[in-house]
Order: C-alpha cells, then sequence, then structure tokens
C-alpha cells in the first residue's frame, strides 16, 4: 500500500496542470458545501436563541382555547393562573401574559391589535418592559419596530385603543408609546402592543388570569396544568426546524451539483489516464503486479484528488470559513419580511464533525468514481497492453 500511495502521488504530480485544476475544483466544492452547512447550522442555533430570549423562553403553558393561527380564540383564551405556579412567578422563572385582541386608530385609521399584557419588572425576556413602569396620564405601552413602521409612530406618541371586555362591553382609552425595540422575531413585534399585565387585567375585568405562562427552564420536568396545555420548547421551534430542513433539502441541489463537476473531472482523469498509460499498466503486470494491485494503484491514485483537495482547501478555506463566522453574512434582502426569526446578518457555526464527515464523504465518492473506469484494467491482456493497444 505504501508503495502505491508512493506511486499514485509521483504521477499525480508529474501530471501537472490537469491534476491541480481537478484539485481546485475538487477543493472548491469542500469549501462551498462546509460554508452553506455552517450557515444553516448558525441559522438554526441563532433563530432558536432569539426566539428562546424574546418570546418562548424555556418552554409555556398555554391556556386550552388559545390558538395563535386563530385570532377569534382570543376572546375566550383567558383562566385564572394556577396557584401552583404562584412561587415560580414570584421568583421571576415563570411571567405571564395576558393576550387580548382589540383595535388602534393611528391617523384616524382602524388597525386590528394584539394587545399583550406583560409585567413590567420581568426579568425573562429582553423585552423593554421596564419601560412600562412609568406614571403618564394615558397608558403606558411599548412596540417593535415593525408595528412602529406600520402605525407610522416614534416614542412619546399617543393613539386611541379599543377593546372590548369579558361582559362583552367595548370600551377605549388612550396610550403613550414609552420605548421603540427591534429584534430578529418577528412575531414579537407585528401587530402587537405591550401593556402592564394588571392595567390589561383591570381593563378586561379579569384579575389574576392569563392566557400564555411562560418558563424559564427547559430541563425541568413539568406537568400539564388542569386547563392548561404544555408546549416544549422543540414544539415552539419547529416552523424553524421545518425551514431549516426544507433549505438542507434545496441546497442538496447545489451540493448534486458541486459533485458532479468534480467527480466528472476525476472520471475524464481516470479514463484518460487509463487509455495514454497501457504501456504502464502492461509493465506494472510483466513485473509481478495482480490485476488487483495495478487496479487498487489507479483507485489510489484517484483517490488522493481528494487528499490534496483537503489540503488546498484549508489553506484558504480555513482563513475564509473563520471570517466569515466572525464578521458574519449579511443577508441580501430584508429580513424583516420573512415572519420567522431569521436575522439580517448570520452568523455561520462550524463543528469538527461537520468538517471531518464533509472530508471522509468527499473522499470516500471520489475512491468510487476512481475505481469505477480502473475496472477495465482487469480485462486488460498483459501482451496487448505492452503494445500499446486496449481490448
Amino acid at each position: 500500500m505504501l508503495l502505491a500511495i508512493k506511486l499514485a502521488y509521483r504521477n499525480l504530480i508529474g501530471a501537472g496542470l490537469r491534476t491541480w485544476l481537478n484539485v481546485i475544483v475538487l477543493s472548491f466544492s469542500f469549501v462551498v458545501i462546509i460554508f452553506m452547512k455552517g450557515v444553516l447550522i448558525g441559522w438554526d442555533h441563532q433563530a432558536k436563541t432569539d426566539m428562546t430570549n424574546w418570546e418562548i423562553g424555556g418552554g409555556q403553558y398555554w391556556q386550552k382555547n388559545y390558538d395563535p393561527l386563530d385570532p377569534f380564540t382570543l376572546t375566550d383564551s383567558h383562566a385564572p393562573i394556577p396557584a401552583s405556579t404562584r412561587d415560580e412567578i414570584a421568583k421571576g422563572d415563570m411571567e405571564p401574559f395576558l393576550i387580548v385582541p382589540g383595535s388602534i386608530y393611528p391617523q384616524g385609521r382602524l388597525q386590528s391589535v394584539v394587545i399583550k399584557g406583560i409585567n413590567p419588572h420581568q426579568k425573562l425576556f429582553l423585552l423593554p418592559s421596564h419601560k412600562l413602569d412609568t406614571t403618564t396620564d394615558a397608558v403606558p405601552a411599548i412596540i417593535g419596530s415593525l408595528m412602529a413602521k406600520s402605525l407610522k409612530a416614534s416614542t412619546g406618541d399617543q393613539f386611541t385603543i379599543r377593546w372590548r371586555d369579558s361582559n362583552g362591553t367595548f370600551d377605549a382609552t388612550n396610550i403613550v408609546i414609552t420605548a421603540v425595540f427591534s429584534t430578529n422575531v418577528p412575531e414579537v413585534e407585528t401587530g402587537q402592543i405591550y401593556i402592564p399585565l394588571e392595567k390589561l387585567q383591570s381593563m378586561m375585568m379579569l384579575p389574576g388570569e392569563a392566557t400564555i405562562l411562560t418558563f424559564r427552564d427547559s430541563r425541568e420536568i413539568r406537568s400539564n396544568l388542569d386547563g392548561w396545555t404544555l408546549k416544549t420548547k422543540d414544539q415552539l421551534t419547529a416552523s424553524v426546524n421545518s425551514m431549516i430542513k426544507a433549505k438542507s433539502v434545496s441546497q442538496s441541489v447545489m451540493y448534486g451539483i458541486l459533485l458532479l463537476l468534480a467527480m466528472l473531472a476525476i472520471f475524464d482523469t481516470q479514463v484518460l489516464s487509463i487509455f495514454r498509460r497501457q504501456k504502464e499498466i502492461g509493465t506494472y503486470i510483466a513485473l509481478g503486479y495482480t490485476r488487483r494491485q495495478v487496479v487498487g494503484l489507479f483507485t489510489v491514485e484517484g483517490t488522493m484528488h481528494a487528499v490534496l483537495a483537503a489540503l488546498l482547501s484549508a489553506a484558504y478555506g480555513l482563513p475564509f470559513l473563520a471570517h466569515m463566522a466572525t464578521v458574519g453574512w449579511k443577508m441580501p434582502i430584508d429580513t424583516s419580511e420573512f415572519g420567522m426569526a431569521i436575522a439580517q446578518t448570520l452568523y455561520p457555526v462550524y463543528s469538527a464533525g461537520l468538517i471531518v464527515t464533509t472530508v471522509l464523504i468527499m473522499t470516500l465518492v471520489t475512491a468510487i468514481v476512481s475505481y469505477w473506469p480502473s475496472r477495465r484494467i482487469a480485462r486488460m491482456n498483459p501482451t496487448d497492453a505492452l503494445r500499446g493497444k486496449l481490448q
């Protein structure tokens, strides 16, 4: 085997430009596949981290009637906060939300909104809820940048909101925007207004009631509460998992094209080598090499393209990948319109497993493509091969 590796290396270096063209194409495939896979892994990590910090925490309990995809359920999606959760709420490890439908009237227009009651002193989310702990003539409220853009609002502006309380009576009041925040999670911003929880409970005549209970620790084993549905972190991030899976499938097409181009070049090189080196093959057999050993030599020679490509890709790929992991990949379009957690700048995440797996798969595929045309050597007649005649 050592002799075969030495001969293969000598033959590759002797081939000159043809070898290096194949190696460059193959190394490009290495770098692109690792980079794009790193982007997907980074997006997955970043999206789930942002959703945890801004929206879902470690998991949630939903009131049994609550359905975020059906706004008509909001009217009945409330229940008294279970007594068993009060200690956890007092420690700040669980935060209740009351969610009700409403309307707002910016510049004389009517716009439907979702009014969320939140504890101004909560520390579970990055929401600037402390801005709600202020004294004003109107009800203090905070909104996201997307909502501010929709309302054409800024800090200090006042609007009229209307809602229907638990008795079915419509009421209205003024709110004042005390803060405008920005996040990578559009679900936290779009069409939503945050006001103090106790104030919303009073407005709705629902003292001590909530729609969602969000807890901090997802590792703790939790049981269902009567009248509430447990939603784990995996369930709440299922949309991100589905999107990542769909993107992985679409990227596989590009990976296939890159592999096809690289493998086609190596296949063509192997066929050409066998055709042009018939006398060399015959000499090997005449010197005592078995046909199997000669096939192995050409297979090793073809596989060595992947080895050289891995070394070349490490030379220019590692600095490139490290740079992209630091500065990130700025998305060419506005991701706020996507409706899910996507940052404007994605930071790829690479692991040793990703790099090793990619190199092993590429090397294995290269070995198979190198072996395929080399099988013809087993059918060659040594005498004809020495004469340069291929059967």
